[in-house]
């Protein structure tokens, strides 16, 4: 499972000209999964990403996490995160799972999420052409992938 994780000033996904996901101070997760994923990865993932100490103290050090500043997140699934490069220049996606696994995968992700966050987090919609728009905060953007933990 890969993440992108940026801290926003303000995120909004839109859908068919329709803003369905909306938020101020928090962050945006862009989130892939691949076949070989587990509730392990989902259940790390979410601490990790929710425990993260990339907001500013009153110092501007950053030193507070997303539950410390009680801030807002959304997720989108983004299958591109496992696009391999070695080869060519057209992207393979092989290693990204297929949507049987990857949308029960992204929604128990995204429950887990909301378990450690403590409140609700909006999302993207799974396979959607979807328009994310963005102002990074910082810009502060972290990249996780579960098979780096140990």
């Amino acid at each position: 499972m890969k993440a992108v994780i940026q801290r926003v000033s303000k995120a909004s996904v839109t859908i068919n000209n329709n803003t369905t996901a909306n938020i101020q101070q928090g962050v945006l997760v862009l989130l892939g999964i691949e076949d070989s994923d587990t509730i392990q990865d989902i259940e790390w993932l979410s601490r990790k990403i929710n425990n993260l100490r990339i907001f500013n103290d009153e110092k501007g050090v950053m030193n507070h996490s997303l539950i410390d500043t009680n801030g807002d997140a959304i997720i989108v699934s983004q299958f591109t995160l496992h696009a391999s490069t070695k080869k060519g220049n057209r992207p393979s996606y092989i290693k990204a799972a297929k949507p049987d696994v990857a949308i029960p995968m992204y929604e128990a992700f995204v429950k887990q999420f909301e378990t450690d966050l403590g409140k609700p987090v909006q999302t993207g919609e799974f396979g959607a052409d979807m328009k994310v728009d963005l102002l990074n905060d910082g810009p502060v953007t972290i990249i996780i992938d579960t098979k780096n933990k140990e």
